[in-house]
């Protein structure tokens, strides 16, 4: 550039060029890189879904059913083992009881020096590709007030979950310890 005698710089000439920030193409420049960068996140996650790595919905199948014949007037329990063979975790959140009677998920607890007890939850896990298998020693359906039933009996239960549809399946009477 020269330098005309009151001090303006005037560009030579050819050699006249906007500043980058006052192109046309800024605005499109700007853009480019969030686009590019959405784009390409995008397309790992298709390629991470079509491929089965993100995971298939929980499929649920009921087994097992057992229900203890009451030896006391209270409460008795029942006994499902519940299936996963889907590729995500379920929770087991609540189980309706036959007729007249409620139902409650509990689990058993050491209550210290050789005691145990029982504790309600809310809810329990049945883990991706694997099952839940309700013990007298683990996880339970307390029932209140217990059915009048005989050993062979069968009883009806609606088991209720947090992302799969409930089922429905039957529990055979038996007495405890079979």
């Amino acid at each position: 550039m020269g330098r005309p005698a009151d001090g303006i710089r005037v560009p030579a000439p050819g050699t006249d060029r906007t500043p980058w920030w006052r192109t046309p193409w800024w605005p499109l420049r700007a853009a480019a890189v969030p686009l590019l960068a959405s784009l390409l996140t995008l397309g790992t996650l298709v390629a991470w879904t079509t491929t089965g790595r993100a995971g298939t919905p929980a499929v649920l199948s009921v087994r097992d059913g057992r229900v203890f014949v009451p030896q006391n007037p209270e409460a008795t329990a029942a006994f499902f083992t519940i299936v996963n063979s889907g590729g995500s975790d379920d929770r087991l959140t609540g189980v309706t009881a036959p007729a007249g009677g409620r139902a409650m998920l509990s689990r058993r607890i050491v209550t210290g020096k050789g005691m145990h007890g029982m504790q309600m939850v809310s809810a329990v896990t049945v883990p991706a590709g694997g099952a839940l298998r309700m013990t007298a020693n683990t996880v339970d359906v307390m029932i209140k007030p217990p059915p009048r039933i005989a050993p062979g009996d069968r009883l009806t239960f609606t088991l209720h979950f947090r992302d799969s549809p409930p089922i429905t399946t039957r529990a055979l009477a038996v007495r405890p310890g079979r």
